[in-house]
């Protein structure tokens, strides 16, 4: 029999929560950790000072398995290089590298050598084979994803291809799960566990603008589209998101619209940029990038990051699940 991902990672529940930038902070990767999952916070482009701090919130909030995500194609192979050092420099072992896209295998060799568990979110079969083989957790992201798109394949069909091609892997499904029972189908598709983002996107601890959140609630997959618009910080990639009147009119001017905050420095957020509006962002929220995937359906109210984790558990159990029932009862009653 496979391991669970609850298994492979030591958790409780068999839950990633997706390392979304800006939105993924540290408080929402603590908490879903606290509640027995595995929480990731997003480093996206990161670095230094503004990692550092990053990583000293992460290391102080839990000492549960949880993850940091990096981007390889929006900061390039030597950034990313520093971005992996810094992580494994500067944080315990209870702290995995996880991947947006496929990195360099240098990179992979690296975080194995220094004894971190290594995920790795694909949308192809090469490229989940190619991480396996590195022994990562590999993520198959589907085209009901929120956010950017990493491949052409519908979820179950990306998950039952690369189980077919590797029989003893621990697969994550991702893209479209909103419910335990949409969970329990990835499970029947052949998957070990499943990624949420938009179901964390409305969590309290979520770092994403309240207008945001709010359409999440009220929106159906009809509300979501895929589109290329938001390309400014991230070029070439699809993604999926909210319908906006800038996914509506690509040719309206590359204007400021707003600005936001991140680890304490001021920036101008222009329309079209793949920068998501956060509670520090000011301007026209409702033009920005509001990644959303085909489980908003589901999403339907803002409660906290240990009730997500709470509603799933029954579904993704793994080892030590009566102890993460505890734990999930005593974070809630706080």
């Amino acid at each position: 029999m496979r391991p669970t991902l609850a298994d492979v990672l030591g958790a409780d529940v068999s839950l990633l929560q997706s390392g979304m930038g800006g939105v993924a902070g540290t408080e929402l990767a603590c908490a879903v950790s606290e509640a027995g999952a595995v929480g990731c916070a997003g480093g996206y482009k990161l670095a230094g000072g503004a990692l550092s701090a990053l990583l000293a919130r992460l290391t102080a909030g839990t000492d549960r398995p949880v993850g940091v995500n990096l981007i390889p194609e929006v900061v390039g192979p030597d950034a990313l290089r520093r971005q992996v050092e810094q992580v494994l420099d500067e944080t315990p072992h209870n702290v995995h590298l996880s991947f947006f896209g496929m990195p360099e295998d240098q990179v992979l060799t690296r975080v194995s050598a220094a004894g971190r568990a290594l995920v790795v979110q694909v949308g192809s079969v090469t490229d989940g084979v190619r991480a396996a083989g590195r022994g990562a957790v590999v993520v198959a992201q589907g085209t009901e994803a929120g956010g950017h798109l990493l491949g052409t394949a519908p979820r179950g069909e990306l998950v039952a291809a690369l189980r077919a091609e590797l029989p003893g892997a621990c697969l994550v499904a991702s893209g479209g799960i909103g419910s335990p029972a949409d969970a329990a189908r990835a499970l029947a598709e052949g998957a070990d566990g499943v990624l949420l983002g938009t179901a964390f996107v409305v969590a309290h601890e979520s770092r994403a603008h309240p207008r945001f959140k709010s359409a999440v609630t009220t929106a159906d997959r009809s509300d979501t589209v895929i589109t290329d618009v938001y390309g400014i910080g991230w070029p070439d990639r699809r993604h999926r998101v909210l319908a906006t009147a800038a996914t509506a009119d690509p040719r309206r001017p590359k204007k400021f619209i707003g600005r936001t905050v991140v680890e304490g420095k001021p920036y101008l957020v222009p329309r079209f940029s793949a920068a998501v509006p956060t509670e520090a962002t000011t301007g026209r929220i409702e033009e920005m990038a509001m990644y959303c995937g085909l489980s908003c359906g589901a999403v339907r109210e803002e409660v906290s990051a240990a009730d997500v984790v709470a509603a799933f558990a029954h579904v993704l159990s793994g080892a030590g699940s009566a102890g993460h029932e505890k734990r999930v009862e005593s974070h809630v009653s706080r």
